[in-house]
């Protein structure tokens, strides 16, 4: 049942994406191009999810279980550190040069974009290599 649900809720997510133009590149880097011909339409899109996500935080830190009763997961760190900083970083360079994020590329891959496939595939790698680091480290 909680695959079923949350394939549901991946396809809404999606489709959400699809519909708000964050799968299209061109409307991503316009939007991250304030000096230029800046787009603000992405501003509500990222605005309605942050109000939405905001009250979902919300209800979901009184929970002990989610709805469909797995263990509730949030996170618990509030510490700003290196790690946390270059990684917004290179998620921020990386959104900026290729105008994709993580879930509107799986999404514009699925759909056959082949810039897409790109990313994800250069996404893919980066967490190949970061496991391997982190292994190493132990």
């Amino acid at each position: 049942m909680l695959n079923i649900n949350a394939f549901f809720v991946g396809l809404l997510f999606g489709l959400g994406l699809i519909v708000s133009g964050m799968t299209n590149p061109v409307k991503v880097i316009g939007f991250l191009d304030l000096a230029g011909a800046w787009d603000p339409s992405l501003a509500f899109v990222m605005g309605g999810a942050i109000l939405i996500g905001s009250g979902g935080f919300a209800l979901a830190k009184k929970r002990q279980r989610s709805l469909l009763g797995a263990p509730m997961h949030l996170p618990t760190s509030t510490k700003l550190d290196k790690r946390l900083l270059l990684g917004s970083l290179a998620f921020g360079v990386g959104w900026g040069i290729a105008g994709f994020c993580p879930g509107p590329a799986i999404v514009s891959a699925a759909a056959g974009q082949p810039k897409a496939w790109i990313f994800v595939a250069a996404m893919l790698s980066g967490m190949a290599l970061y496991s391997m680091l982190e292994q190493r480290k132990k």
